[in-house]
C-alpha cells in the first residue's frame, strides 16, 4: 500500500502566513512596550531601532520554533485539520515557559532592565506586558493565518483546512478513504 502524504501546502501555507503575522505582530508590541523598558529613557534612537529589530528578530525565532516543537510533540499528520487546537495551545504555553525563563535571565544578568511604568507578575517577578505578548501573539497569529488560508482556498471561515474534496476521515482511524 502506498503511503499517504501530509497536505503540505495547508501546513506550509498556514506556517508562512504565521511567520509574517508573528514577525509583524512583534515588531509592533515590542514598539509599544519599549517605554516600559530603561532603554526608552537611556537608550539613543539608533539603540532603540537595534533593541526592536534584535527582539523582533528574536520573538520570529522562537514563536517558529514552539509552533514546530508542538508539531512534532502535539501534531497531527493531518494538521491544521486535526489537533489544531492542542497545536496551538502549546505552541502558546512553550512561548510562555520560554519567556518566563529568558525575561529572568536577562534581568538578573543585565540584559534589560524594566522602567517603573512595568507591570510585574508576582509569582514570577518579570514584567506582565511580556507575558501578555506570547498569550496573545501566537494564538492570533494562528488562527488569522488558519483564517486566510481557509479564504485563500475558497472555504468557509468555520470550515478551515478541511481534508481535500472527495477525502474522508474516518471518525474511529487515521485512515482516510475515497467516496
Amino acid at each position: 500500500m502506498a503511503p499517504e502524504f501530509v497536505n503540505l501546502p495547508n501546513w506550509l501555507s498556514l506556517i508562512r502566513r504565521y511567520g509574517v503575522f508573528t514577525m509583524a505582530a512583534n515588531l509592533v508590541w515590542e514598539s509599544a512596550h519599549l517605554p516600559l523598558y530603561t532603554i526608552w529613557n537611556d537608550g539613543t534612537p539608533l539603540d532603540l531601532a537595534v533593541a526592536v529589530l534584535h527582539c523582533t528578530a528574536g520573538d520570529l525565532s522562537i514563536a517558529c520554533f514552539c509552533l514546530i516543537s508542538a508539531l512534532v510533540f502535539l501534531g497531527h499528520q493531518d494538521w491544521p485539520t486535526r489537533r489544531y487546537t492542542v497545536v496551538a495551545i502549546g505552541a502558546t504555553v512553550l512561548g510562555v515557559a520560554y519567556t518566563i525563563y529568558s525575561e529572568r535571565m536577562n534581568l538578573e544578568g543585565g540584559g534589560w532592565a524594566y522602567s517603573n511604568a512595568m507591570p510585574i507578575v508576582p509569582p514570577f517577578g518579570i514584567g506582565l506586558s511580556p507575558v501578555l505578548q506570547w498569550l496573545v501573539v501566537p494564538p492570533v497569529g494562528l488562527a488569522v493565518a488558519r483564517r486566510v488560508l481557509a479564504s485563500a482556498e475558497g472555504r468557509p471561515r468555520d470550515q478551515a483546512c478541511p481534508c481535500p474534496a472527495g477525502d474522508r476521515v474516518d471518525q474511529g482511524s487515521d485512515r482516510r478513504s475515497r467516496d
